[in-house]
């Protein structure tokens, strides 16, 4: 599957509308980020079933600055739509696609059950409140 562009029109339909999605987070002048380019592809070239967006920081600084980019590169990967990796630099060839493994590997009912139990926990004890 070709890499796509993801702008701040694509970017949230892209997460949730896709069960899996490697974001590269990347700069023209940056030179790690064009090292790393080759590698991204490839990868793309290998996993069709699997999303692979890029975006541009310079023309996305909207994007950049919600996502907290401090480094570039930058890659990210979301599975049904929740953001379960994020690292700075460039990765070679084999760490990518031992990420991409262990993501799809990654038993995502155990990861809703972990976000509902945070959430339930961030939630104030209604009981505790006066009525």
């Amino acid at each position: 599957m070709p890499i796509q562009e993801i702008t701040k029109d694509n970017f949230n339909d892209t997460i949730n509308n896709n069960d899996i999605v490697l974001m590269d987070w990347w700069a023209e002048w940056c030179g790690p980020c064009r090292s790393f380019a080759p590698v991204f592809e490839d990868a793309s070239g290998r996993h069709g079933d699997i999303v692979f967006g890029k975006i541009d920081t310079e023309a996305q600084p909207e994007l950049a600055a919600m996502a907290r980019i401090n480094s570039i590169p930058t890659i990210m990967a979301f599975r049904e739509g929740i953001l379960i990796f994020s690292q700075p630099g460039a990765l070679p060839g084999p760490s990518l696609e031992d990420l991409i493994g262990k993501v799809r590997e990654l038993d995502m009912e155990q990861v809703h059950a972990a976000l509902a139990a945070e959430e339930q926990a961030n939630q104030p004890d209604q009981a505790a409140q006066p009525g």
